[in-house]
């Protein structure tokens, strides 16, 4: 959830034209992450289970190239995108470790 505060917080300072281009999918990206992993956690079988994982990690690879795209058209500091890379990165190693334990004690 960090995540998502820190996104729509940075973002707000991108320019008014980017509002529904690259603001609305930096956000629905990271909106994304948590709530693909909340209702994957809902769900009756382990394999649904990774396969919301699975949708939170390609989410977050979106967001990756997204914030790479802010940081080199000017919109997203140097500074900026270095917190928000590395929370995305501490993510999805998480997700990553996750989905192999669940894949390692499937039965």
């Amino acid at each position: 959830m960090d995540l998502c505060t820190k996104v729509y917080k940075i973002t707000s300072t991108f320019p008014k034209s980017e509002l529904y281009g690259l603001v609305s999918q930096i956000r629905r990206c990271a909106v994304a992450i948590p709530s693909n992993i909340a209702e994957g956690q809902t769900r009756a079988h382990k394999q649904e289970y990774i396969q919301f994982l699975r949708i939170a990690m390609a989410s977050g690879a979106e967001l990756e190239t997204q914030l790479l795209v802010s940081l080199r058209v000017g919109y997203l500091s140097e500074k900026n995108y270095e917190e928000l890379n590395n929370l995305l990165g501490e993510i999805m190693r998480m997700l990553n470790s996750l989905i192999s334990k669940l894949l390692v004690t499937r039965t």
